[in-house]
C-alpha cells in the first residue's frame, strides 16, 4: 500500500471534498503498516475498494411552504459499504449538508458499524433543509417529500436509516408514515421510531450513554475511576443530554455545556432538573444555551466562547465535526485534561488529535466512542425482526457490553510499547479487519 499515491489519487478524484479527504487520510495513516504486513489486502485491492462508495444517490426534494410557495432542497444517501450487513447510518437535516459531509460520515460509519460486531454496513444521508423558523406542517411536508424519493433506495434488509442532527422522533415519524403510505408495509426500515410503533427504549440517550461507557473503559485501563471527574460537554442535543444523564448516574460532575452562542459554566454541577432543561432546549429548538443562565442562578454564560477553556478532567465533544481545534486542544492540555472522548463524528480537527496524542492525553475517536447510537439502532433492528420489545435495562446492558467490546478491541490493536493507547489506530484497524475479510470472502462484489 503506497500511502502517498493513494492520497494523491483520492484527492484527484474528490476535489473540493476536504471532510472526506480528512477522514480517509486519518484512517489510511493508521492502517498502512497493518495492511503492508498482511499482503492479502493488497492482493484484493481492499483499500482502494473501501475508499470508493458503492452508491451515491442525489435527488431533488420539492415541497410547499405555509404560504403556498414551492421550495427546493437537495437530498442525499451515500451507501458506502454493505459487506457485513445492510447499509446503516443516520439522516441529517442541516444547512451544512453537502455530498462531502455525507461521504465522510458514511465512510466513518462503515468502520463504526463494524466495531459494534453487529451485522450492519455503512451509510449516511440527509438534506440541506434548515428547520429554523419552519412550522410543524412545513417540516411534515418536507419529510414526506424527502421520503417519497428516498423510499426507492431503502428497505429493512437493504438500507436502514436512523436520525441525526435535525432528525428526531418527530421527523422519523413523518418519514415512516410516508414510507408506509407508499409501500403499504410496516417493517423496520427506519430506527429511532416511537416506542408505540417499533422503537427501542434508551435510543435517544444511547450515543451519550455509549460514550460514557467507553470513557469508563479508558479509566479502568489506567486504573482510574469516573467518580468525581469534572467534565465539559459541547452541544445540548440528545448526545450531550444522554452523556450528562449517565455521567451523573456514575458520579462524575458536568460543569460546562455549550451551544452556538457560547457556553454555560455551573460549578454546582449540571444535574437533575438542569439536565431535563437541556433536553427542553433541544426539543424546543431554541438552538442557544443562554436561557440556561437565566433559569439557574449558579450558571454563568460566556457568549461566543467554547467550553474547552474550562479546567476539567474530561472533555466530550457532542455537537458537530471539527468543533475542537488545535488551539482548544492546547488549552485543555494546559489545564490538565486527562481524557478527550469524541461523542460527535470527527469532533476534533486532525491537528487537535495530534496535539492530544503528543501530550499523551487519552483520546477516543468518534467511530469508536460514539458507536452507542448506531449500536442501539442495531438492537432496535433486532427487536423489530423478532417482533419483541426489550426493557430499558436489557438494552442498556447490551449497549454496555458492546461498548466494552469496542474499547477492548481498540486496546488490542492500539496499545504501544510505551503503554500509551492510540485509540484512533486501534479503532481503525479493528473496524477495517472485519469489513476487509468479509469483502475477500465474498469475491469481487463490492
Amino acid at each position: 500500500m503506497d500511502l502517498k499515491k493513494l492520497m494523491a489519487d483520492l484527492e484527484a478524484k474528490n476535489p473540493s471534498q476536504p471532510l472526506y479527504l480528512q477522514a480517509a487520510k486519518e484512517v489510511l495513516e493508521t492502517i498502512v503498516d497493518f495492511v503492508n504486513e498482511n499482503p492479502q489486502y493488497d492482493k484484493y485491492a481492499i483499500v482502494e475498494r473501501i475508499l470508493e462508495p458503492e452508491r451515491i444517490v442525489k435527488f431533488k426534494v420539492t415541497w410547499v411552504d405555509d404560504k403556498g410557495q414551492i421550495q427546493v432542497n437537495r437530498g442525499f444517501r451515500v451507501q458506502h459499504n454493505m459487506a457485513i450487513g445492510p447499509y446503516k447510518g443516520g439522516l441529517r437535516f442541516h444547512k451544512s449538508v453537502t455530498e462531502d459531509t455525507m461521504k465522510f460520515l458514511a465512510f466513518e460509519q462503515t468502520f463504526k458499524n463494524s466495531l459494534t460486531t453487529l451485522p450492519m454496513g455503512g451509510g449516511k444521508g440527509g438534506s440541506d433543509f434548515d428547520q429554523t423558523g419552519k412550522s410543524e406542517g412545513e417540516v411534515m411536508r418536507f419529510c414526506q417529500a424527502f421520503m417519497t424519493e428516498l423510499q426507492k433506495y431503502i428497505g429493512a434488509e437493504t438500507d436502514v436509516p436512523a436520525g441525526d442532527i435535525g432528525v428526531g422522533a418527530r421527523e422519523i415519524g413523518f418519514m415512516y408514515g410516508q414510507y408506509k403510505r407508499i409501500r403499504g408495509e410496516h417493517v423496520g426500515v427506519l430506527t429511532g421510531k416511537g416506542l408505540e410503533w417499533g422503537g427501542s427504549l434508551i435510543r435517544p440517550e444511547a450515543t451519550g450513554f455509549g460514550a460514557v461507557y467507553f470513557l469508563e473503559g479508558m479509566l479502568k485501563e489506567n486504573k482510574d475511576g469516573i467518580k468525581g471527574k469534572r467534565v465539559a460537554l459541547s452541544g445540548f442535543g440528545n448526545v450531550a443530554w444522554g452523556a450528562a444523564l449517565k455521567l451523573e448516574e456514575l458520579g462524575a460532575k458536568v460543569v460546562a455545556i455549550s451551544g452556538p452562542d457560547g457556553y454555560i459554566l455551573d460549578e454546582d454541577g449540571i444535574t437533575g432538573d438542569k439536565i431535563a432543561y437541556m433536553n427542553d432546549l433541544n426539543v424546543t429548538r431554541n438552538n442557544v444555551v443562554a436561557p440556561f443562565a437565566k433559569k439557574y442562578p449558579s450558571a454563568k454564560f460566556f457568549a461566543g466562547k467554547k467550553s474547552w477553556e474550562v479546567k476539567v478532567d474530561v472533555a466530550i465533544p457532542c455537537a458537530i465535526q471539527n468543533e475542537l481545534d488545535e488551539k482548544d486542544a492546547k488549552t485543555l492540555i494546559a489545564n490538565g485534561v486527562k481524557y478527550v472522548v469524541e461523542a460527535s463524528n470527527m469532533g476534533c480537527t486532525a491537528e487537535a488529535v495530534t496535539a492530544l496524542q503528543k501530550a499523551k492525553v487519552g483520546f477516543a475517536p468518534g467511530k469508536a466512542a460514539n458507536a452507542g447510537g448506531v449500536a442501539t439502532s442495531g438492537l432496535e433492528m433486532s427487536q423489530n425482526s423478532m417482533k419483541l420489545s426489550w426493557s430499558a435495562k436489557e438494552v442498556d446492558e447490551k449497549l454496555n457490553a458492546i461498548m466494552t467490546s469496542i474499547h477492548d478491541n481498540c486496546v488490542k490493536h492500539g496499545k504501544g510499547k510505551d503503554g500509551y493507547i492510540n485509540y484512533v489506530k486501534g479503532a481503525n484497524i479493528a473496524g477495517f479487519i472485519k469489513v476487509a475479510d468479509a469483502m475477500i470472502a465474498q469475491g469481487i462484489a463490492y
